[in-house]
């Protein structure tokens, strides 16, 4: 590890030596400031450790002192030391696993309505205001992108994309089939129901990111429509995109010309086609380490939100809240941040760092 350290310390000085020499290129300057704030956090806690491991030697080398007040000294030392240097050791090795290049970017969110009729729509009202009111805890922005709404405040499908840094970091996490176990509003009888809504996470990708051939493509308009089918536009500003190769289609009516829609169209099946190929690399690459936290696969059941107890479970660490108003008002973090950390400890399982002798 340390020799992995001493190179990221040399990337990191030699970067300050590029930006000196290209102080008058603005982007160049802005790209390897970025590289180099990127690495900052690893030398810093490298030099801390080498230090520490310096210090360890020393304290370790007055043990065999012929003075007992020294070797009472070097012990005492030696009790703070080892566990500064093994916290330190276990934050570096964090810092070295390879981070996912779509954390810091935004997200498309797709909701859709599963097994449940009238009140899994329902339910997937209830996700888009809960990551909704997440997001704005976060101060991220959320802008609608598509959706087909019920008459009583549900969701079909709705598409929306939250903008902030750090958004497919956190949200990545949220792919997946989620469960509720609650009485309908329409039940008369008094029954629990268990109706489902799917969620897929797509990282936003810019244009050069993934190319898609004019003749790829087949393009078609409509009217747009709102809540139970009436015309909202006379116009055909409504705008459906196949992709031909794969057979993806996706629709876009929410903004108030055709190029917009096209616009807010072909992002989301570059999104996709993204995530297509991102997946086939990583199960060429993980073949071996099939976790659910690391695929979040959305054929699997991720989370039970049981209203007559109260309780939300995730069933991928098995944890468990009962206090399901609060999660369903974007208060997630909890789950979030044990499948980062189960994620992370997964990463780690499968990196080697030898340590220098």
């Amino acid at each position: 590890m340390l020799e992995t350290i001493a190179a990221i310390e040399s990337r990191y000085d030699e970067l300050g030596e590029l930006i000196e020499k290209h102080v008058d290129d603005y982007q160049k300057v802005a790209e390897l400031a970025k590289e180099r704030s990127d690495l900052e956090e690893i030398v810093n806690r490298g030099r801390e450790y080498r230090t520490i491991l310096q210090q360890i030697e020393e304290a370790e080398s007055l043990l065999e002192s012929p003075d007992e007040e020294l070797r009472q000294l070097a012990e005492a030392d030696l009790e703070t030391l080892k566990p500064r240097a093994e916290a330190l050791e276990k934050a570096i090795k964090l810092l070295l696993v390879p981070k996912d290049p779509r954390d810091d970017r935004n997200v498309i969110v797709e909701i859709r309505a599963g097994t449940g009729g009238e009140e899994a729509a329902l339910f997937a009202g209830d996700l888009f205001r809960m990551y909704s009111r997440y997001a704005e805890k976060r101060r991220w922005q959320v802008e609608i992108l598509s959706q087909n709404e019920t008459g009583i405040g549900g969701f079909k499908e709705i598409i929306f994309l939250v903008k902030g840094k750090g958004a497919y970091s956190r949200l990545k996490y949220e792919s997946g089939v989620h469960r509720v176990q609650r009485i309908p509003v329409t039940e008369s009888s008094g029954r629990i129901h268990t109706s489902t809504a799917t969620v897929a996470v797509l990282a936003e990708v810019d244009d050069v990111d993934i190319e898609i051939p004019e003749s790829d493509i087949r393009m078609e308009v409509f009217r747009s429509a709102g809540a139970g089918g009436q015309n909202v536009q006379k116009n055909s500003t409504a705008v459906r995109i196949i992709h031909l190769p794969t057979g993806i289609v996706v629709s876009c009516q929410d903004e108030r010309s055709q190029l917009q829609n096209r616009l807010r169209a072909m992002s989301i099946l570059r999104a996709k086609l993204y995530e297509i190929e991102a997946s086939k690399r990583q199960q060429e690459l993980e073949e071996t380490r099939r976790s659910q936290v690391g695929s979040a696969e959305r054929a699997e059941k991720i989370r039970t939100y049981n209203f007559p107890q109260s309780r939300v479970t995730d069933h991928r660490i098995g944890l468990s809240s009962y206090n399901i108003s609060a999660v369903l008002d974007g208060e997630i973090d909890q789950f979030i941040d044990e499948l980062a950390l189960r994620d992370e400890a997964e990463k780690l399982s499968g990196n080697s760092f030898d340590d220098d002798e």
